[in-house]
């Protein structure tokens, strides 16, 4: 008996220290990627991750898209929008734990990726790399993209 509660115990100490990354994508449609251009990422103020944003103007432009900072109100004038949360968690310094993408022609979602620490990242210290680290892979994977 003491040796099934120790591998149990065991088990549940290793998820608890390896945390999980979970990465959920409906990419774009190749045919629809072809024809992306420009997009335009919808500001949220409620999002404080202060790289976020620059990091997904980076990696789209790496790809020949040019990004475009607007507001809520502007964003009827373009073609491609992306809409974004993200949040981030404290464990002895700041770091991304949660974040969302949402691309949309016109108003039709035609894209989404869900990039999510289970556990916020339990004790692993992979939770403390850079935002670019952690979602340039689900941009990439958002534009259908290896």
């Amino acid at each position: 008996m003491s040796r099934v509660v120790y591998s149990s115990l065991s088990i549940i100490a290793l998820a608890f220290l390896s945390g999980c990354t979970s990465i959920q994508v409906l990419p774009v449609a190749r045919e629809e990627f072809k024809n992306i251009h420009e997009i335009c990422i919808i500001r949220n103020p409620i999002v404080i991750v202060s790289d976020f944003v620059p990091v997904v103007e980076s990696r789209l432009m790496q790809y020949g898209i040019k990004a475009r900072k607007v507001e809520e109100h502007n964003a009827d004038s373009c073609t491609y929008t992306l809409r974004y949360s993200a949040k981030r968690s404290w464990d002895i310094v700041t770091y991304l734990s949660w974040a969302r993408l949402k691309l949309y022609k016109k108003d039709k979602e035609i894209a989404s990726a869900e990039y999510s620490l289970v556990g916020k990242g339990g004790l692993a210290l992979t939770k403390y790399q850079s935002v670019e680290t952690k979602m340039n892979p689900v941009i990439d994977q958002l534009l259908g993209r290896p």
